[in-house]
């Protein structure tokens, strides 16, 4: 089991906090496994959909860092997209993202 905390607030607002994450999984393939609304993965996490589309709460937004650029143009394809907009595929989990908070876009 993993060690890492999450908090998630899905399509429908509720907000849903995920111990023990593990190090190194994505927070598409933790939402995926936790049934957060709102996350389908459906390229399985290859930068290709858009459709793990979040927002990271801007206390973390430092921590992430921005989209590099084939997550940026993918990224330009997709609605409702923030200034803090991050596909949940090209995030990995680590010691230093433990106690995360993301939004899943709409």
């Amino acid at each position: 089991m993993g060690n890492l905390t999450v908090t998630m607030t899905d399509v429908n607002g509720v907000t849903r906090v995920i111990d023990n994450a593990e190090p190194g999984l994505s927070l598409m393939e933790l939402a995926k496994a936790n049934d957060v609304a709102g996350i389908m993965g459906d390229c399985g996490g290859g930068c290709a959909c858009a459709t793990c589309h979040v927002y990271v709460d801007a206390a973390w937004w430092d921590r992430v860092g921005a989209p590099d650029d084939i997550e940026a143009s993918m990224l330009d394809m997709a609605e409702n997209v923030q200034p803090r907009s991050r596909l949940g595929c090209q995030i990995k989990l680590s010691a230093e993202l433990d106690g995360i908070t993301v939004t899943v876009a709409p």
